[in-house]
């Protein structure tokens, strides 16, 4: 059985993590605070970041691209379970436009900061949040959030017709933003429809059942009526 080193409110581990449940495959999760920068997880991975798959033979799989990768290659679905990488060739294209969007953007500019002054320095005691960062945080995920609620206007799921990785990388971090409270659903438009379909899936179920002691999740984390 693969392990998955992983924070609860990583959105990168949990995208890995709605891939193995919406697969069917069992992985072991083994909770690590990468900010801490424990010497034995140093030794894994120097850069001190999650996700990372440990599932021998194979090298400590370490990032989210390697993973998704990885889970694609070794782990890939039967023929009865639709894939989450599409077979077209411009519906592909336009999955992996949306997942850098969600990796390379919207994490950096709005996730990150918000994980790092309501979680990471509580953690660590460094400091209280500082409500500038939060305000531009919050004001960089309402453009996101226009964004998507437009691109979600004309089509089921991100990418098209059917739910594919992109939806699960977006979700993953609307799930992370749900939880610490920084979702205004009566503003969210298209986005609130589609996530309460993600939200539905039974690949989703383990992440709302998900706590952080200290830290209790916003009221409509759990809610599928929220």
């Amino acid at each position: 059985m693969p392990q998955l080193l992983h924070h609860k409110l990583d959105p990168a581990s949990r995208l890995i993590r709605l891939m193995f449940a919406e697969y069917g495959v069992e992985v072991e999760l083994v909770e690590v605070a990468p900010w801490r920068r424990d010497p034995d997880f140093l030794e894994i991975n120097p850069a001190a970041s999650v996700p990372v798959m440990l599932d021998e033979p194979f090298p400590p799989v370490v990032g989210v691209l390697a993973g998704i990768a990885h889970i694609e290659a070794n782990f890939g679905p039967e023929q009865h379970i639709e894939a989450l990488l599409p077979e077209n060739g411009t519906e592909k294209v336009e999955v992996w436009r949306l997942l850098e969007w969600v990796l390379l953007k919207l994490g950096p500019e709005v996730t990150a900061y918000l994980l790092e002054e309501k979680l990471i320095k509580r953690d660590l005691r460094s400091g209280a949040p500082e409500p500038s960062v939060i305000r531009i945080a919050k004001a960089n995920l309402s453009e996101h959030m226009a964004y998507f609620s437009w691109v979600l206007a004309t089509r089921r799921w991100l990418a098209g017709d059917t739910l594919t990785l992109a939806d699960f990388a977006l979700a993953a971090h609307i799930s992370v933003l749900d939880y610490m409270g920084d979702i205004a659903w009566e503003k969210a438009g298209e986005i609130k429809d589609w996530y309460a379909r993600i939200k539905s899936r039974p690949a989703f179920r383990p992440l709302l059942a998900d706590r952080i002691v200290g830290m209790p999740a916003a009221s409509t984390y759990a809610d599928l009526d929220f």
